[in-house]
């Protein structure tokens, strides 16, 4: 009588190399080497799951299932992956990488300012003329105000930074409200500027501009980016000689 299930059988071979693969990763999990119960325990398990597997696919449950049709894809990207991992960039590509990727390494550029607040529920109809007078007064040297002193409360920010990171300020204060503040002029008082708080006038004290910085400086992050390129421009190549074997019959699309 036929054995149940869909699989013809065949032989499991546990090789010594399995065995050994199976020491391995059991002693980086738990940082000791497995008893000869549990080490049973893993060869026993490794053949149920190879039943299993190979039952599953006699049936073809692997077709419709995407988490499998997943892992298999990313299998044969690690395939390709391999190839590119073996290469090693020379100080020319790294040096080509960085230049042709400049604005991923940039710094952030970084300000120094002050700013007046403004509330526009406690001014209402007033906010533009109150806006308009303290901006005339804080440009007068002669009329001694003292922009800490004056304006409405906000607790959440304070009224002087330095040396603050523009993606600081962006999170801080909205990008609408930093790229005005970055586009003032150094040394004048200027606004009012909106922010997700209200209005600001604010006084641009220093403004330090991001730059790109030396190979030498983000030597590693520029030799990761490069070997993840590769990456993907072999896992491309690799597609695309699959895709020649196959023939292709797809809906076109046509755009809204």
């Amino acid at each position: 009588m036929r054995p149940p299930g869909a699989a013809s059988g065949g032989a499991i071979i546990i090789s010594d190399a399995r065995v050994a693969t199976m020491v391995q990763t059991f002693m980086r999990t738990w940082q000791r080497p497995p008893t000869f119960a549990e080490l049973d325990g893993l060869i026993n398990d490794h053949i149920r799951m190879e039943v299993y597997v190979r039952e599953a696919m006699a049936l073809g449950l692997d077709r419709d299932d995407m988490i499998v049709r997943r892992r298999l894809r990313q299998k044969m990207e690690f395939v390709s992956d391999a190839e590119a991992s073996r290469k090693t960039p020379s100080e020319g590509d790294l040096q080509v990488y960085l230049s042709r990727h400049a604005d991923q390494y940039r710094t952030d550029t970084q300000v120094s300012f002050r700013h007046v607040f403004l509330n526009p529920e406690q001014r209402r109809d007033a906010l533009q003329s109150d806006a308009r007078l303290l901006l005339e007064r804080l440009n007068e040297p002669e009329a001694g105000v003292n922009a800490l002193e004056v304006g409405d409360k906000l607790v959440m920010l304070k009224p002087e930074w330095q040396s603050v990171r523009k993606s600081e300020l962006v999170a801080l204060f909205g990008g609408e409200f930093t790229e005005v503040l970055l586009q003032q002029q150094l040394g004048t008082w200027a606004g009012p500027i909106s922010s997700a708080y209200g209005m600001h006038l604010v006084k641009l004290d220093e403004m330090k501009p991001g730059d790109v910085p030396s190979l030498d400086q983000v030597r590693s992050k520029v030799e990761r980016d490069w070997i993840a390129a590769q990456k993907r421009k072999q896992q491309e190549v690799f597609y695309q000689r699959l895709l020649g074997k196959y023939t292709v019959t797809r809906p076109e699309l046509s755009e809204p």
